[in-house]
């Protein structure tokens, strides 16, 4: 259950459900390893506040009956909407509540720590105090957590897709192993350690920042203050389905992609 994170934006993959594999189809191929009884499904969409997360996603999820429920909400609230986080929490917490009384093992996830990203990283304080609301919730209904803030790994740029909103597919591989250990799930995922950048002096850095602000960020804002949203063209972002729906709506059994995961991070290690 979740937004873009889950759904695997950032890590493009043809033969995957939806273009997309993500560090939780990672983690499925890792879990369905040496078994025929495994199944998974994908509930994510791209975009999704918290709110439409829960009422969306958790009556199917629920009909799924599952051994394993991830959920990751609230990003898009914390950083496009300036939603208070104590608010935020408390409804994450009335769907922790639902989802646990099934007896499925709930995993959250406390978000990254956008410092250095210009004008999103203004978020930051309340993003910690949403993270740390997110820490006590899973303390208090026994679930996984999977703190991306304490990762300190996760703050190289490679992590990061171009847009610096979603991961890289080096990120997504790197969270899938922190996802895995949290599992205590023995696994043939390994650290990849990405090659330096070039490195880079101010003007050059600013110039980067200014890029991306004209190719990712203002797109992204014109979207959803234009009146009408009209369309910007000549901007790159990421394809989206119309209408979005789940990449992967109902259990299947999941094919390891293995092949394609050492060709996709080849380009960022030394």
């Amino acid at each position: 259950m979740g937004d873009s994170f889950t759904e695997g934006v950032g890590d493009p993959e043809e033969r995957c459900a939806g273009g997309l594999r993500g560090w939780a189809d990672r983690v499925a191929e890792e879990l369905s390893a040496g078994r025929t009884d495994f199944a998974y499904a994908n509930l994510a969409i791209r975009g999704l506040l918290l709110g439409q997360i829960l009422d969306q996603q958790t009556e199917p999820a629920l009909e799924l009956k599952p051994d394993l429920i991830t959920l990751s909400a609230g990003g898009n609230d914390m950083v496009f909407h300036r939603t208070d986080p104590d608010k935020l929490a408390a409804r994450l917490e009335a769907g922790v509540e639902r989802l646990s009384a099934t007896g499925a093992t709930i995993m959250l996830f406390a978000g990254p720590d956008w410092r250095r990203t210009p004008i999103l990283g203004r978020s930051r304080s309340r993003i910690a105090i949403f993270n740390e609301n997110i820490r006590i919730v899973a303390a208090a209904h026994n679930c996984l957590l999977v703190d991306l803030w304490t990762l300190p790994g996760l703050r190289d740029p490679q992590m990061w897709d171009p847009d610096r909103l979603h991961f890289s597919p080096l990120g997504h591989h790197t969270i899938a192993m922190h996802v895995l250990d949290a599992l205590q799930v023995a696994h043939s995922l390994q650290p990849l350690e990405p090659k330096p950048l070039p490195r880079s002096n101010w003007r050059d850095a600013r110039a980067g920042d200014i890029a991306w602000a004209r190719n990712y960020f203002l797109p992204w804002a014109w979207q959803r203050i234009a009146p009408q949203r009209i369309p910007l063209p000549l901007v790159h972002d990421h394809p989206a389905p119309e209408p979005l729906l789940p990449k992967r709506p109902v259990f299947a059994p999941v094919y390891a992609v293995r092949t394609v995961a050492v060709k996709a991070v080849a380009e960022f290690l030394a």
